[in-house]
């Protein structure tokens, strides 16, 4: 490493004085004045990170839906996956490090990760439309060419094609090309077949145009979508990630069963889930539902597990996931099966796979996905919505001196301290029908988030307002108590 190009460059991008950031699922998000040294720190890692694996890895500079003055940085791994959470905590020492500080760190890095400094480093990097993703772009290709790594910018791109484009390139173009271009022809074309297929097995599309319009929103990074519509009296209805999933796993558990073979497939969800979800999926579907900890990260290690796994956020972030075995089993049968029925399903298995971006939750597929799915079934978004009933349901947070007061087991579902809490919560869930209750700490602020689902909305208000008392006086609360909603 050339000490003098870290010394100079590092100059460029000074650190505030006091200013402390954490990498997180979302990497670090800032106020954008504040990000400069951050994101030419992050190419530093990114380079090193490249250097560790022998593999490209991806920089994406985007706060997603945060207001424009936001801005962050977040990396992408070889295949197109998270950051490796162990590097998560080199981006945190790196991005806080005094300047004199920088060189001794990365020393310390190369030690701890066996980062073989003579190595070439490659580094794919995007950003959204923000006033400043432009100029802290140039900051991570500062970082990255302290190095001496090469790089290719692509501009303008969605969190999810950059991860698209990092898996094409470290899979010498086995899962599609690493452009642009590459992912629009892959996507457009299985959606396309799929379609087809379906056309030919029936003379109409099936697709009754009701009054009501279907709706879908992405949001700012475009790696996650909500449908939604209003009905004839002219209600708001809202079709999350939970309904996402099951739609999916419906149409998957259907063709699954026609190719007849031994495929385990489960879908996985956090907390946040609603309880008529997982009901619906493990007693109707019988498919098999495991909750993890909040976080896309934890999901998407979970659903690895399976033949093919489904995992989606309440929030609509998600994607599913199909392993190496099952991929080549099913575009085995599409080349082999004798039988016309197993033929026509292993195909449909095959075009969802090349229509689903499986390096991280991509609106835009997904989007795809769903339209397809909905098409060929026939169902209206009213029929889609009508599947299960979600249980009523609050959201609410609590100021606190600190957040990490709260521990939790249990994929965040029962409380570990302060003393007593878990026990005042279950207390109160036994108060209402259809109940359940948890608390956890944010990732992001000292705040503590509580979650609460009852028969009706009335009940959820207020089990979700007693268990927030249970937080202010049990978890040290700021301010005034919280009041009933």
């Amino acid at each position: 490493m050339d000490s003098e190009a870290l010394r100079k460059y590092s100059a460029l991008h000074p650190r505030p004085a006091g200013l402390t950031l954490q990498y997180g699922t979302a990497g670090f998000r800032s106020k954008a004045e504040q990000l400069d040294h951050v994101v030419f720190r992050m190419g530093l890692l990114a380079g090193l990170r490249s250097k560790a694996v022998t593999a490209t890895i991806g920089i994406m500079v985007t706060a997603s839906h945060n207001p424009e003055e936001d801005n962050g940085v977040k990396l992408v791994d070889p295949l197109g996956e998270m950051l490796h959470p162990s590097w998560e905590e080199y981006a945190t020492q790196l991005a806080n490090a005094e300047e004199q500080e920088l060189q001794k760190v990365i020393t310390e890095i190369c030690q701890k990760a066996a980062v073989n400094l003579h190595k070439d480093a490659s580094v794919f990097i995007g950003r959204d439309t923000r006033p400043s993703s432009e100029r802290l772009s140039q900051s991570v290709i500062d970082g990255i060419q302290v190095l001496g790594g090469q790089y290719h910018d692509y501009g303008l791109v969605t969190t999810p094609q950059l991860h698209y484009m990092v898996c094409c390139q470290n899979t010498q173009g086995q899962y599609g090309k690493a452009t642009l271009e590459g992912y629009y022809e892959k996507l457009s074309k299985a959606f396309m077949e799929l379609i087809k297929q379906g056309l030919a097995r029936s003379t109409s599309l099936g697709l009754d145009m009701k009054p009501n319009e279907r709706c879908c929103s992405f949001d700012g990074d475009a790696d996650r979508i909500v449908y939604y519509y209003k009905d004839t009296a002219g209600h708001f209805h809202l079709i999350d990630g939970d309904k996402i999933a099951t739609l999916i796993s419906i149409f998957l558990k259907e063709l699954l069963a026609k190719v007849k073979q031994d495929f385990k497939m489960a879908v996985v969800q956090t907390a946040y889930a609603n309880g008529n979800s997982t009901r619906y999926l493990q007693e109707t579907l019988k498919v098999p539902v495991h909750c993890v900890k909040t976080g896309v990260k934890h999901l998407h290690h979970k659903a690895q597990e399976f033949d093919v796994g489904v995992y989606f956020e309440a929030n609509g972030h998600g994607t599913v996931l199909f392993s190496k075995a099952a991929e080549t089993k099913i575009r085995q049968l599409v080349k082999e099966e004798k039988d016309n029925e197993k033929r026509e399903a292993a195909k449909m298995l095959e075009n969802m796979i090349d229509l689903i971006n499986q390096t991280v939750g991509d609106a835009v597929s997904d989007m795809l996905v769903i339209e397809a799915i909905l098409a060929l079934k026939g169902l209206t978004v009213q029929q889609w919505d009508a599947l299960y009933a979600d249980l009523p349901n609050r959201l609410l947070k609590i100021q606190v001196a600190d957040r990490r007061v709260i521990d939790t087991t249990d994929a965040e579902r029962r409380a570990l301290t302060p003393p007593g809490l878990q026990e005042k919560i279950d207390a109160l869930v036994k108060k209402y029908k259809l109940s359940r209750a948890f608390v956890r700490p944010s990732g992001t602020e000292d705040v503590v988030r509580i979650y609460a689902e009852a028969d009706t909305q009335e009940n959820a208000d207020a089990l979700a307002h007693e268990v927030s008392l249970a937080v202010f006086h049990l978890a040290g609360g700021k301010g005034a108590p919280p009041q009933p909603i």
